[in-house]
């Protein structure tokens, strides 16, 4: 059974705010001048795949992928 989960997925480049709509509404942050980090709840391991395929289209590097949990 597919249940959603909180997930931080950091890349490498700076992502503007306005693809956060593209990636499903996860927030963006930017850690560093050159790294961006997309935090948030992931409905299913079907929509992760399709949030990791958009980076790759869009040629990003995928530093990390993390499930956490935001309500801690």
């Amino acid at each position: 059974m597919n249940t959603p989960n909180d997930y931080e997925i950091c890349i490498e480049g700076l992502l503007p705010d306005f693809w956060s709509d593209w990636f499903n509404g996860l927030v963006i942050r930017y850690d560093t001048k050159s790294k961006t980090t997309l935090i948030g709840k992931v409905p299913d391991q079907a929509a992760l795949i399709g949030i990791l395929s958009k980076i790759q289209s869009l040629n990003l590097k995928v530093v990390s992928v993390k499930q956490t949990n935001l309500e801690d």
